[in-house]
């Protein structure tokens, strides 16, 4: 069992406010200055995001081209790259790693590993794997946030919070939701305490509100909604209830997924080779699926779209969010870099949409949307940022049916989480 974070006191919360008040009246443009620090660290994300984008789409319009079993001979060459960037540059490792860092190293993120990230991830994900770049992204945003606690001479706490603000930064330019971004930041680091470092909300939304700011004038993207659903209006009770079962679902599909992901994570690391053996026997895996589930290649952000509006049967539906499941295990198992939220998104849909072609008479949007949340929850542990980020990216008004989808999955995902650094804590680490 977890130790327990002792809960603040009224009069340890009335000596924090005290301080608070205190340091405002000696120095009233102290916080000022640490709102510009914020808005600093954004703006950087943003920009660095908007320049990854634009390099991303680029590369990813050569590669589309690409089809059919000529993908047989791209993406292992594209998995050789990648093994080789890794091989001489580094591993720069995944989201695990980072939360292990702001949990050990009080939030100090290595930059020396950005070039390894971005290099890789371009690759990994414009060639067709299975990986978003929300990885990449709070890779170097996180470590530019250190970069500049480290120039403020910052150390603990504020440290902590500078990178976290910065993380934060990056999930927001992808997602588009300033709100959804700073809470994803902070939940992921733990798969119990449902915030951890809330000291540094407020940082994060701020530094999260100038990303999305800059990111969306740069690349017109993040203001509408990135997928239309069908319509779903909330009039009935019975619509809660049908959240909670395809949050069942949904946490089952979790489940499912966990274990694949556990399997092919047990046969790649028992291939007794360099890395660039496993990212190119990886790119022969994701290649092959791709020939036989064309909708399987990339993370989703466009193929979601062929789900929403392609009038596809219950089994095909089925098959594809496994093969999808496969293929998310294989690029981040084999080595690829990149993040699954958003893949997970689109084996949720896949799943949502099967089962209300089986079930007449149910809200698809609702089904595929409620999934698409217990999903993501059971596997990243984040049911609120879960809600806010579907919310924005489906235009989805009511926000309770999401809600509670979410919860379901959260409360009946594994006792031990994907993200294994999620487990520890500081209390563990000062134990």
């Amino acid at each position: 069992m977890l130790p327990k974070k002792p809960p603040a006191t009224n009069q340890t919360q009335r000596r924090t406010f005290a301080q608070l008040f205190g340091l405002v009246k000696r120095n009233p443009l102290m916080i000022s200055r640490w709102v510009i620090c914020w808005v600093v660290v954004g703006i950087a994300g943003g920009l660095f995001a908007a320049l990854y984008w634009n390099i991303l789409e680029f590369l990813t319009h050569q590669l589309q081209k690409f089809e059919g079993f000529s993908l047989l001979i791209v993406m292992p060459l594209a998995g050789l790259f990648i093994g080789l960037v890794i091989h001489f540059l580094g591993n720069p490792g995944e989201i695990a790693v980072i939360v292990d860092n702001i949990h050990f190293r009080g939030g100090r993120l290595d930059a020396r590993k950005n070039p390894s990230m971005v290099l890789a991830s371009l690759i990994s994900i414009s060639a067709g794997g299975s990986a978003g770049p929300e990885a990449p992204l709070v890779q170097v945003t996180g470590s530019f946030g250190t970069w500049v606690g480290d120039r403020l001479k910052l150390q603990g706490e504020d440290l902590r919070t500078i990178s976290l603000a910065a993380m934060a930064a990056g999930f927001t330019a992808l997602f588009g939701a300033p709100l959804g971004g700073a809470m994803f930041a902070l939940e992921i680091l733990h798969h119990e305490h449902i915030v951890e470092y809330y000291e540094a909300l407020m940082p994060a939304i701020v530094s999260s509100c100038a990303s999305y700011l800059v990111f969306a004038a740069i690349t017109h993207l993040g203001i509408a909604p990135t997928w239309h659903f069908p319509q779903y209006h909330l009039e009935k009770i019975d619509d809660f209830a049908i959240a909670i079962m395809f949050g069942i679902i949904g946490a089952v599909a979790g489940w499912i997924f966990m274990a694949i992901f556990r399997g092919c994570d047990y046969l790649f690391a028992r291939i007794p080779a360099p890395i660039y053996v496993r990212t190119t026997l990886a790119g022969l895996a994701l290649g092959s699926l791709a020939v036989l589930l064309p909708l399987t290649r990339y993370f989703g952000h466009e193929e979601l779209d062929s789900v929403l509006t392609t009038s596809f049967g219950a089994i095909f539906l089925l098959t594809l969010a496994l093969g999808k499941m496969a293929t998310i295990s294989i690029t981040v198992t084999g080595g690829w870099r990149g993040g699954f939220i958003i893949p997970l998104f689109f084996t949720g849909a896949c799943i949502g949409k099967a089962v209300a072609v089986l079930i007449p008479g149910l809200n698809p949007a609702l089904a595929m949307i409620c999934t698409m949340a217990a999903i993501n929850a059971a596997v990243t542990r984040t049911p609120i940022s879960t809600t806010l980020l579907i919310s924005k990216l489906t235009n989805l008004s009511p926000l309770t049916p999401i809600l509670f989808a979410s919860l379901i999955g959260f409360f009946l995902a594994p006792k031990v989480p994907l993200i294994a650094s999620q487990l520890k804590s500081q209390q563990e680490a000062i134990d």
